[in-house]
């Protein structure tokens, strides 16, 4: 009978562990670290900050950016999740340095200061740049259909949510007329049934009154290509759009991002809400072309033979200029600009 080292797992250990030690060179999170702390002007972040000289200490921008960034790479966005790293993985107490934001305070902090991590995100770029990780000779870009946080169910042109306010007020008549009906429950299960049938009126008047007040303060949304005409609008996120994709219908964006060949490093990330990508041709080359002016890295990007690659769905007739060619067929679906 061969004999092994006993274990058990009901006990405790203290281990002693080096934070800096932790994000080893080679790694995403040992640049990340490296970036922030040594190369990035995080100052753009300071002007929101009223603590100066009452309230309590706030967390430190680089902090948050870190274990953010790393959250990302990982595909956790979730900002609860975030902030469950932090208590319990080693990497994330390393990055934090065993400190726990809040979730509310990881969520406030992506919200408020979309500007600033923008300017973040162009000075990373110029770093790149200075250290020849841009090759400036193809850029490549594609699209993905995104999620979004709100339901499909609230979607609709201002004919079919009129429609919707109007059957939800039929709903809430109905209702409120059998409650009126049976005014005197005569056993405790009619009372249950009146109970249940007051909910629901008042969710059916909320949903209604959602509907009235989207109507009032808004204006039908008209969707781009050659013949105008108006989109579905959503309630709760009137910029996202109904799209299709492989695995059925959903509500959302349509993310495009720009990667230079070199290093496949992304110079360019938007989120745009409409499922055809022909319409994002131009916003991306523009943006594109401005930070790249912005930054010093050149004066037209595209006027120094840089070349566009995308499929055919980017294929837009209407954008012919003097800075851009009109898309050709290339190789296996792609189009060269």
């Amino acid at each position: 009978m061969p004999r092994f080292k006993a274990y058990n797992y009901d006990q405790n250990a203290m281990v002693v562990i080096n934070y800096q030690d932790q994000p080893q060179p080679g790694t995403f999170e040992h640049a990340v670290h490296y970036l922030i702390e040594h190369k990035l002007d995080l100052f753009v972040f300071y002007p929101k900050y009223r603590n100066d000289a009452t309230g309590r200490l706030a967390y430190d921008p680089a902090i948050l950016l870190k274990i953010i960034l790393f959250a990302y790479s990982k595909s956790i966005t979730s900002s609860r999740e975030i902030q469950w790293c932090c208590e319990t993985t080693i990497i994330f107490k390393a990055l934090s340095c065993d400190t726990v934001p809040h979730f509310t305070t990881l969520a406030s902090f992506v919200s408020r200061h979309a500007d600033e991590i923008e300017a973040l995100f162009e000075q990373v770029l110029l770093v790149c740049h200075e250290q020849g990780l841009l090759g400036n000779e193809l850029f490549a870009f594609d699209g993905c259909k995104m999620s979004s946080d709100a339901s499909k169910e609230w979607s609709g042109t201002f004919k079919e949510l009129g429609e919707k306010r109007e059957k939800l007020r039929g709903l809430i008549r109905h209702h409120l007329l059998e409650h009126y009906a049976r005014d005197e429950a005569e056993t405790e299960a009619d009372l249950d049934r009146d109970i249940r049938r007051a909910k629901m009126i008042l969710s059916l008047d909320a949903a209604m009154n959602k509907v009235d007040r989207f109507l009032k303060t808004h204006s039908p949304r008209m969707g781009r290509g050659k013949r105008i005409k108006e989109v579905k609008s959503n309630l709760t996120d009137n910029e996202s759009a109904k799209m299709t994709t492989s695995k059925g219908t959903i509500q959302g964006y349509n993310g495009v991002a720009t990667v230079d060949k070199k290093h496949q490093i992304v110079i360019d990330a938007q989120a745009f809400g409409e499922g055809q990508e022909h319409h994002t041709l131009q916003p991306v080359l523009e943006m594109v072309e401005a930070r790249f002016k912005k930054l010093g890295i050149a004066e037209n990007i595209y006027q120094k033979g840089t070349v566009v690659t995308a499929d055919t769905g980017f294929a837009n007739d209407k954008f012919i200029g003097n800075k851009f060619e009109q898309p050709q067929a290339g190789p296996k679906g792609e189009s060269h600009g």
